[in-house]
This record gives C-alpha cells, sequence and structure tokens, in this order.
C-alpha cells in the first residue's frame, strides 16, 4: 500500500484514529479529519508512522466546509486514493421522553452529519478520482455504519436510522461505481471500547453490554482498524457492495 494515500474523517480519536494508524503502518499516508478536535487530531498525526500525514478540518454537516477540507487534503497528500467514512454522532432521543421540538433538531443534526455529510464528502472524493490524471480506477471508499441499522436503536432511532442509510448508500454506490474501477464497502460495528463509551461501559450498564456478544467483551478500535484496513487493500475489490458485520456474534441476522 505504499504510496497509497487516505482521508480518514473524524480522526481524532476512537475508531476513527485507530484506522488512521493502522493504514499509516501499512504504508499509506493519511489525511486526518477532524472538526473540532485539532490538538487531539494533531498528536494522532504526530504519532502516526511515517512522513507527509496532515491534518484537516470542517463540519461535515456544512457542505461547503466538506468540499473545502476534502481540497485541502487533496492539495497536501497530492491526491487521494481511500476514502474512510468514519465521522458521525450518537445522540440519544427516546420518543416517549422527548419534546417535538428536541426530536426535530435532533433528527436533522444526525441526518446531516451521518448522512449528508458522509454522501457530501463522497462525492467530494470520486469528482477526484474522476478528475485525476491517472482515473479513477483503484479507488476505495469504506464506510462505517452500525449493528444498530440492523438491530434497532430503540432510544437513538435518527442514529439507527442514519447508519441504515449509510448501509444503502453503500450498496448503491457499489455498483454504480463498480465500471470505473471503484470499490465500494461498509463495515458494521457494535459496542466499541471508545473514551465515548467509557462511562456506558464503567456504570451499571456495562456487564450486560458485556454480556452481548459471546466472547463477554466490547470490540477494541484496532480490531474494526483491521477491517477497514483490509477492504482498502487490492485484493478486496470483490468484498464491493458488503456490509461486513464486526460485532463479536452480539447479533446475528
Amino acid at each position: 500500500m505504499t504510496g497509497k494515500r487516505a482521508l480518514v474523517t473524524g480522526g481524532s480519536r476512537g475508531v476513527g484514529a485507530a484506522v488512521a494508524a493502522r493504514l499509516a503502518a501499512d504504508g499509506l499516508t493519511v489525511a486526518v479529519h477532524c472538526r473540532t478536535g485539532v490538538a487531539a487530531a494533531e498528536a494522532v498525526v504526530a504519532a502516526l508512522p511515517g512522513d507527509g500525514h496532515t491534518v484537516v478540518t470542517g463540519d461535515i454537516a456544512e457542505p461547503e466546509q466538506v468540499a473545502s477540507f476534502v481540497g485541502e487534503a487533496i492539495a497536501r497528500l497530492g491526491g487521494l486514493d481511500i476514502l474512510v467514512n468514519n465521522a458521525g454522532i450518537h445522540t440519544d432521543q427516546p420518543i416517549a421522553s422527548t419534546s417535538y421540538e428536541e426530536w426535530r433538531a435532533g433528527w436533522r443534526r444526525v441526518i446531516d452529519v451521518n448522512v449528508h455529510g458522509t454522501a457530501n464528502v463522497t462525492w467530494c472524493f470520486v469528482d477526484h478520482l474522476r478528475n485525476r490524471p491517472e482515473g479513477p480506477e483503484g479507488g476505495r471508499i469504506i464506510n462505517v455504519g452500525s449493528r444498530g441499522a440492523y438491530r434497532g436503536e430503540p432510544d437513538a432511532p435518527a442514529y439507527g436510522a442514519s447508519k441504515a442509510a449509510v448501509h444503502s448508500m453503500t450498496q448503491s454506490l457499489a455498483v454504480s461505481l463498480a465500471p470505473h474501477g471503484v470499490a465500494v464497502a461498509a463495515v458494521a460495528p457494535g459496542f466499541i471500547r471508545t473514551d465515548m463509551a467509557e462511562t456506558l461501559m464503567a456504570g451499571p450498564a456495562g456487564d450486560g453490554i458485556r454480556a452481548q456478544s459471546p466472547f463477554g467483551r466490547v470490540a477494541e478500535p484496532e480490531e474494526v482498524a483491521s477491517a477497514v484496513a483490509w477492504l482498502a487493500l487490492p485484493g478486496s475489490v470483490w468484498a464491493s457492495g458488503a456490509v461486513i458485520d464486526l460485532n463479536g456474534a452480539s447479533y446475528l441476522r
């Protein structure tokens, strides 16, 4: 993979940071995107093996900012070959205890980030592939979905719906981009041990969450990153259109 270049959205912590580290270890040059966590993203980049890595910033829910930070990544790395759509938000909104105003605002923000943002980054990336001198062939798009798209998210229905949309978009684009030599796939993790989940995992719900998997634990970010890195390989092209479950057998379908 030496010489390939990747953009990882939401790469300042958690799964995104693990993906950036794994891709850099495999020889890629990586642009780590963040919205506001610039110091954390710079720390991720400083720890990556190899040279030429960079940080790009912007709100993924704002289309103009998306075009700007994708363009910056292209300019700083000299082009892009791989896109990992990892950025996303999760908002608890139980329908029985959420006001109508909160409900509408929450849905709007989650869809703007998880669906519209992912779609807009993808469009900018594909536009670059189509117009780069060597053409689009060999491009890879890997989307981070969720087990919740299948299992359901009772307290966060907008999140579950948004990830179902990401899975569907993955499969639609896999068909439309295959004639151009671009593979598109997704991973659908369950619970992952990240700093965002640390409080929940340490609380009363932690034992029940771990017990969802017969392994008796949740995923490590590096385990998700391993699957993403495999999908980025040239030999993974026949996985295009797949949504790979990464939930430790906690939800089978």
